[in-house]
């Protein structure tokens, strides 16, 4: 990657995550940031033409895992093997749904260990994966790039 892109990636990043915190703190109650979406940039503005890093998958990959982490967290006690349970459950179902988006799988963990409820799916899963979505595609029009499509490629942002 040239010293060009890894800065734009940089800046991309810093957006989506600055976003993401200002929501978060603008909005008490309401969580708009979290772990996984770090990893989640990553793929976004560093490699956003792999197939992990599509719309569908980013998205539809944290909400497929959230709604599995919070149905474990809300329905069996939280132990190492019902964590590691819920994790291998989220990686088959990204996997079966063809939304694989790696960050996502931590998303089990995080909920469980943190006791997170039915409303973590809407903020911050659903709403900040879309908000992360629309940020890189925006820099992507910005900068005059094409937005991702299912050709792999080795360019980034």
């Amino acid at each position: 990657m040239r010293i060009k892109e890894s800065l734009f990636a940089g800046l991309g990043t810093t957006l989506a995550i600055g976003v993401l915190a200002l929501l978060d703190k603008g909005y008490p109650g309401a969580i708009w940031l979290m772990a996984p979406f770090g990893a989640t940039a990553v793929l976004l503005f560093g490699v956003p033409d792999s197939p992990l890093a599509q719309p569908k998958n980013v998205v539809l990959g944290h909400v497929i895992t959230a709604v599995i982490g919070i149905g474990f967290a809300q329905y069996v006690p939280v132990s190492p093997l019902t964590l590691a349970l819920a994790t291998g459950v989220a990686v088959t179902a990204m996997l079966i749904s063809r939304t694989t988006h790696p960050p996502a799988g931590a998303n089990p963990i995080v909920i469980m260990v943190s006791g997170q409820s039915w409303g973590f799916l809407i903020t911050p899963v659903l709403l900040g994966a879309i908000l992360m979505v629309a940020i890189a595609q925006g820099c992507r029009w910005c900068l005059r790039r094409r937005v991702p499509d299912d050709t792999p490629s080795s360019h980034s942002f």
